[in-house]
C-alpha cells in the first residue's frame, strides 16, 4: 500500500478519528463513574471541541476525492467493505449543513431541557411547542438525508441507527408480531396466574450485601465469556457499556432489597461488551471494523441476558454460584422453579424499560408507528396523546389518556430528536431468538453445555457468523448470512411460547 494512495489516506485517517473516539469514549465513561461534581463545566467543554474537531476531519472536502479514488482501486474484503462504509458515513456526515445542524442542536436542547423540568408533572400542553420543534426540524434532517442517500425519509432516519433497515421491510414483521402478541400476553398471563396459585412467587431473602453482589457478577461475567484484560466492571446511576473494543467498560447499580435486576443488568451489558470485544482488532479503525448498528448490538446484549441467563439450563447451572457468593440464606429452600418464577415474571405496565420480553415489543411497536407517522407527516406532535393511548389500549389494555408523565413523555428518544431509534430495540429481540434458533440446528447438544457452564462452543458460533464480519455487509444482509433466512419473528414467537406457555 503506497503511503500517497488513496487507501492509505483513508487508513491514517481512520486512525485519528479512531483515536479521538477513544478518547471521547473514556472522557464519557470517566464523568459518569468517576468525574466529581465540580468538573462538568470543563468535562463538557472538553468533549464538546473533541467533538468540533472529529466532525471537522471526518468531513473535509479532500475525503471525498480519496474515497472516489478508492472506489476505482481493486479491492476486496474487509478493504472493499471499508470504502462503501467510509463513503455511507462521509455522505451521512456531509448532507447536513452546519447552519441546519445548529439550528436542530437548540430545538433539541430546549425540548429535552424543558421535557427534564416537565415530565414530572406531565405537563404536555407546556412541553408541546419544544416537541414541536423538534419534530419539525427531524422532518427537515429526514428529508436532507433521503435526498442525500436516495430513500424515503424514515428510511433515512433509520439509516443512522441500522444500515440497510427499510420500513417496507419491518412493518410487515411488526404486524405479524402486534397481532401475535395481543393474543398471547393475555394467554400468557392466565398460565401465569394458574402457575403461581399453585406455587406463589417465594419473597426474595434480602438483604444482599453490594460487595457480594458484585463477586456473582463478576463469576458469571467470566463464565459466559467476558474479557477482564480488556474491560471492568463499575458503578453508575444509569448502567451503560462504553469504552472501546480494547478496553470495555460496563456498569451498573445495585439495591440490597434484590439481587436479579442487577445481575441481569449485568450480563446484558456484558452481552454488549463481548460484541465490542470480539470485532476484528487490525481494522478497528476502519468502519468495516466496527459494530453493525443499533440492532445487532442490542441482539448480543439481549441473546446473553434473555435466551442465556433467563434460560432453566443457565439457571441449573447458576444456582449453586448464587449460594457460594451470595450466602446459603439468600435462596434457602428455593428450587428452580422458585427462581424461574422470577426471572420470567410477567405484566402489563404502562412503563417500557420495566416491561418484560412478552410486552417490551408492543411498547416498541406501539413508538414506532407513531414516529414513522410523525416524520412521514402523517401525524402532527399536537394529536400524539390521543393516539398514544388509542394505541395502549389497543395493544396493552391500559390508558394513558390522562398520564402524560407514564405515556408520550416518559422516554428521552423523542425530546433528544432521536427518531428512527425505537424499532433498534425490537429488532434486537427479534435476532436475538433468530440467531438462537440457528445455533440449536448448529449445535444440538447447546442447552446441555449450558447446563454444566460451559459456553465456548456457543461464543466460538457467534465469532464467526456476527462478531468476525463487523461491518461488512448491511444489517439486514448480516442476519440472512448467520442464519440463512431474512427477518422473521417466528423465531421469537416460538421462544415466547416456549418459555411463557411450557
Amino acid at each position: 500500500m503506497s503511503a500517497n494512495s488513496a487507501i492509505a489516506k483513508l487508513d491514517e485517517l481512520g486512525r485519528r478519528l479512531e483515536a479521538i473516539e477513544h478518547a471521547q469514549s473514556m472522557l464519557g465513561v470517566d464523568e459518569a463513574v468517576m468525574m466529581p461534581l465540580g468538573g462538568g463545566e470543563k468535562r463538557a467543554e472538553a468533549m464538546g471541541t473533541l467533538a468540533a474537531i472529529y466532525h471537522q476531519m471526518a468531513t473535509a472536502p479532500e475525503i471525498g476525492d480519496w474515497i472516489s479514488a478508492a472506489e476505482d482501486e481493486p479491492l476486496e474484503g474487509m478493504q472493499a467493505a471499508g470504502v462503501r462504509e467510509w463513503r455511507r458515513n462521509y455522505t451521512n456526515a456531509t448532507c447536513l449543513t452546519s447552519e441546519f445542524v445548529q439550528k436542530q442542536v437548540n430545538a433539541r436542547i430546549r425540548a429535552e431541557q424543558l421535557w427534564r423540568q416537565l415530565r414530572p408533572t406531565g405537563d404536555w400542553k407546556g412541553f408541546l411547542p419544544a416537541f414541536e420543534g423538534v419534530v419539525a426540524t427531524a422532518r427537515e434532517e429526514a428529508l436532507l438525508r433521503a435526498e442525500a442517500l436516495g430513500l424515503s425519509p424514515y428510511d433515512a432516519m433509520m439509516e443512522q441507527y441500522d444500515p440497510g433497515n427499510r420500513a417496507a421491510d419491518i412493518t410487515p414483521v411488526f404486524s405479524k408480531l402486534k397481532v401475535f402478541l395481543k393474543d398471547f400476553v393475555p394467554t400468557a398471563l392466565a398460565h401465569q396466574e394458574a402457575k403461581l396459585a399453585a406455587r406463589p412467587l417465594k419473597p426474595l431473602n434480602a438483604p444482599f450485601p453490594i460487595d457480594r453482589q458484585k463477586a456473582l457478577g463478576l463469576v458469571m461475567m467470566e463464565a459466559v465469556g467476558f474479557d477482564f484484560d480488556h474491560g471492568r466492571l463499575d458503578i453508575s446511576h444509569h448502567p451503560f457499556c462504553g469504552g472501546v473494543p480494547t478496553d470495555v467498560r460496563m456498569t451498573t447499580r445495585y439495591t440490597e432489597a434484590e439481587f436479579l435486576t442487577s445481575l441481569m443488568g449485568i450480563l446484558h451489558e456484558t452481552g454488549h461488551g463481548m460484541y465490542e470485544q470480539n470485532l476484528p482488532k487490525e481494522w478497528s479503525h476502519w468502519p468495516s471494523g466496527k459494530a453493525r448498528g443499533m440492532s445487532m448490538h442490542e441482539s448480543q446484549s439481549l441473546f446473553i441476558e434473555k435466551q442465556v441467563a433467563r434460560s432453566p439450563e443457565f439457571w441449573e447451572w447458576a444456582m449453586p454460584h448464587v449460594r457460594e457468593k451470595l450466602g446459603d440464606a439468600a435462596i434457602a429452600g428455593w428450587e428452580l422453579e422458585d427462581v424461574l418464577a422470577h426471572v420470567h415474571f410477567m405484566e402489563r405496565g404502562l412503563i417500557r424499560v420495566d416491561a418484560d420480553e412478552a410486552t417490551y415489543p408492543l411498547h416498541v411497536i406501539l413508538r414506532y408507528e407513531i414516529e414513522k407517522d410523525l416524520i412521514e407527516g402523517a401525524m402532527a406532535p399536537k394529536d400524539v396523546p390521543e393516539a398514544w393511548d388509542a394505541k395502549m389500549q389497543e395493544y396493552l389494555g391500559l390508558s394513558t389518556i390522562d398520564n402524560m408523565k407514564d405515556g408520550p413523555m416518559q422516554d428521552v428518544h423523542w425530546p433528544s430528536g432521536a427518531l428512527g431509534y425505537f424499532p433498534s430495540y425490537t429488532l434486537g429481540a427479534i435476532i436475538a431468538a433468530q440467531l438462537w434458533s440457528a445455533i440449536e440446528r448448529d449445535i444440538p447438544d447447546v442447552r446441555e453445555q449450558m447446563r454444566h457452564g460451559q459456553f465456548v462452543a456457543l461464543n466460538d458460533w457467534r465469532r464467526d457468523k456476527v462478531w468476525s464480519q463487523a461491518s461488512m455487509v448491511s444489517t439486514p444482509e448480516l442476519l440472512e448470512q448467520a442464519t440463512g433466512e431474512k427477518l422473521d419473528a417466528r423465531h421469537f414467537q416460538e421462544h415466547l411460547e416456549r418459555r411463557y406457555l411450557g
